[in-house]
């Protein structure tokens, strides 16, 4: 009796266990699925918003920099053509960030700083005079 007890036991185990491996499953791909639709809902509302022109023309303002026919755009520079505040001064867009260098030009550029050592610089020995300020002058 003991015997059979032990054989039902193992036999249900292990059926136990592919259930519970499968409810897992289960849950894991519902889970996958609720995202996925939260994703879908999320692009459905960009596509939404690029289908309305109002919403169009204020994206090609921001990242492109473009003005209406009778505007005047222009942009503030420094002595070296650099935007000063980065920003359009009539749209408030923000100029285009330059591309991400790729992974390869990185590793190519440390691989060069690697080949030239940097020499360390000599630490300044302390003056024997204390330096005199106007601070100083007073006390």
């Amino acid at each position: 009796m003991a015997v059979v007890l032990l054989i039902l036991t193992i036999s249900y185990a292990s059926s136990l266990r592919a259930y519970f491996n499968q409810r897992q499953d289960i849950a894991a791909t519902k889970q996958e699925i609720t995202t996925s639709q939260q994703k879908i809902g999320e692009l459905s509302d960009e596509i939404s918003r690029w289908n309305d022109p109002n919403y169009v023309r204020t994206q090609a303002r921001e990242r492109l920099g473009w003005v209406m026919p009778g505007e005047r755009g222009f942009r503030v520079v420094d002595a070296d053509g650099k935007p000063v505040s980065g920003e359009n001064e009539i749209t408030g867009a923000q100029p285009a960030s330059k591309p991400a260098t790729a992974w390869y030009s990185k590793l190519w550029g440390s691989v060069e700083a690697a080949d030239k050592p940097t020499v360390p610089k000599k630490a300044e020995q302390p003056s024997a005079e204390p330096t005199i300020t106007e601070k100083t002058k007073h006390r």
